[in-house]
């Protein structure tokens, strides 16, 4: 996210990221080097954070209504937040975005207002992007990029919203629609569309289904498209595709240094639940990588031919174009990344550091906010924490770094719901604090630097390192670290095959993602519509448990009536649920009826 930098003695509306050279160091001499004197204390316990050392934190808003999603500051320090749609179980009139304000200087927000609902109500349970650029404040939605000019000293907008750009694909609710975006220094926007399947399978997510060769959606889908930032009323023909190959994205940005769009993507999933002669569900765990690209014009990063293995080293064929995990084939044309993160951490943050306040080892580099594994399951979830990966010379060093956890507040982390929190958005104050947001409970952290910057090195970095070996973060042993309970009927052996990645292995689902199974009516109530989602899958939207989800459950019409009714058994019985068992001859009758 783009920000303003100020110092008290001279406010100075230009934004540091955007000046080159002999001038960017000159400003920063002159306007980032207010000093730490007038930072507020952290925290005594941080926040709940764990840093390296001489760093502290705060907590700037225990919780935000809604689920806080990206952040961005304005040059003023005021904070603006994008939330999720739903807040206590109700729709929002006025819950799109979150301003909030310190009014007396001691790091708290004192001020906290609601605003910009644009009205349309539709997908605004995928929110993800919020960015000011010139003078507006932009925000996204699942399918829409809208913006609202700030006022000089108001929080809140009240002008009118203004549709920058609008998915007209009749893809709608299906995968991977959320729409960040980020800006570069010539005037123009980059937008992902995400590919709306997992490896281009038709049906999606079905065992031993092959890949489209050539995938037809990466005509309009699996690519990042460039746009005028400030043209209305846009669709993707307004635009031009500026790379492809790319399944899914929500951590990106504009590195002002070399002044080139980077990301992280997000690997495939379901190696082993898809093609279980060819993986197991340890290597289904870690693998893909989660990869950080550098991203320029007419990249290519392969898929859905193709996925990093980081184990490996090497970009190779995905199953349902013939690999066996092995074979690379024509993986060997397509671009490589220049960092590899172990499989399914969502990294869904990326913020590249131009400010003064953090010692040398963080000037220019990338911080990354994981929110963290769903689908890791018979293994613990992982990722949930904020990393860092140092450039040297505009050019990363191959090497990444833990720079703040506690998040979870638990290791390991068995099911996604035993996270305390999830860290999702991060951005720079005028000051070069850092600020996250999470998802779980709308908090909000300022991270600061109170030590002597000339001494920082490994000493301070040394704990922080020591990290890396605890259970959600270091790649699990295949027989140690296997936390799967031993089954206790064909149901639930059928159910961690193929739902507990989705809806956890205690049935209450991933807020945002995926819907619980417990307690709802979706689950315990009419029969024939629940067999019905199992045989046919369903496209969202749909609302359980006052909470909007919009992904997309494939169908599993390749199971037989008696496993239907095994695992939907389980499910009705479990979980604290107590419904009525649903017979093999229920489930035919249903099938039957469907394709007559």
């Amino acid at each position: 996210m783009k920000e303003i930098f100020t110092c008290p003695l001279k406010p100075l509306a230009v934004p540091a990221r955007n000046l080159n050279g002999i001038c960017r160091w000159l400003f920063l001499l002159v306007f980032g080097a207010c000093g730490t004197s007038d930072l507020p204390p952290g925290d005594p316990d941080n926040g709940g954070l764990i840093l390296p050392d001489q760093f502290e934190s705060l907590v700037v808003v225990d919780s935000v209504v809604g689920k806080a999603r990206e952040i961005t500051i304005s040059d003023q320090g005021d904070i603006y937040v994008k939330t999720q749609f739903y807040k206590n179980g109700a729709p929002s009139v006025d819950g799109q975005i979150v301003g909030i304000r310190d009014k007396n200087g001691d790091g708290k927000g004192d001020v906290i207002q609601y605003f910009g609902d644009d009205g349309s109500k539709k997908n605004l349970s995928l929110p993800t992007g919020v960015e000011i650029y010139k003078g507006y404040l932009y925000f996204s939605t699942g399918s829409s990029i809208y913006r609202m000019k700030l006022m000089p000293g108001n929080l809140i907008s009240e002008a009118d919203v203004e549709l920058i750009f609008r998915d007209d694909h009749a893809h709608g609710d299906h995968q991977h629609i959320a729409k960040t975006f980020t800006f570069d220094n010539k005037g123009n926007i980059y937008i992902p569309f995400g590919a709306p399947s997992n490896a281009c399978q038709d049906p999606i997510r079905t065992p031993g289904v092959p890949g489209l060769d050539p995938c037809p959606q990466l005509l309009q889908h699996g690519g990042v498209w460039r746009f005028d930032a400030e043209k209305t009323n846009q669709t993707q023909a307004d635009g031009e595709m500026y790379a492809t190959g790319i399944r899914s994205v929500l951590a990106m940005d504009w590195n002002p240094v070399d002044q080139e769009l980077y990301m992280v993507i997000h690997g495939r999933d379901d190696l082993f639940r898809l093609f279980p002669e060819s993986f197991t569900s340890w290597k289904s765990a870690i693998l893909p990588a989660e990869e950080f690209v550098k991203v320029t014009k007419g990249s290519d990063f392969g898929w859905p031919y193709c996925y990093y293995d980081q184990l490996a080293g090497k970009k190779v064929l995905g199953p349902e174009y013939g690999g066996d995990g092995e074979i690379v084939g024509r993986c060997s044309d397509y671009d490589l990344p220049l960092i590899a993160f172990p499989g399914h951490w969502a990294p869904n943050g990326l913020y590249f550091y131009t400010g003064d306040q953090f010692p040398e080892r963080y000037q220019n580099g990338a911080f990354v906010a994981f929110h963290g594994s769903t689908n890791r399951a018979p293994y613990p979830q992982s990722g949930y924490f904020i990393g860092f990966i140092p450039f040297q010379d505009g050019v990363a060093t191959g090497d990444w770094e833990i720079f703040a956890d506690g998040f979870a507040q638990v290791d390991p982390i068995v099911s996604v719901n035993d996270a305390v929190y999830r860290p999702m958005g991060i951005t720079m104050g005028p000051d070069g604090s850092l600020y996250v947001s999470d998802t779980n409970k709308g908090k909000i952290w300022r991270i600061m630097f109170k030590g002597d910057k000339e001494k920082f090195g490994a000493d301070q970095l040394s704990g922080m390192e020591d990290r890396k070996k605890l259970a959600h973060i270091r790649n699990p042993d295949e027989v140690e670290d296997n936390i799967q309970e031993e089954f206790t009927g064909k149901g639930q052996e059928i159910y961690n095959w193929y739902c507990s990645a989705c809806h956890q292995t205690d049935g209450k689902g991933a807020s945002g993602r995926f819907p619980p199974l417990a307690g709802v009516d979706w689950v315990t109530g009419d029969k024939k519509r629940l067999i019905g989602i199992v045989l046919n899958g369903m496209d969202g939207p749909i609302e359980v448990g006052g909470e909007a989800f919009s992904n997309a459950m494939p169908q599993h019409s390749f199971l037989t009536d008696q496993q239907i009714s095994d695992v939907l058994n389980y499910i009705r019985t479990s979980f604290g649920n107590m419904a009525s068992e649903i017979s093999p001859e229920e489930v035919t009758a249903v099938r039957d009826s469907d394709d007559s």
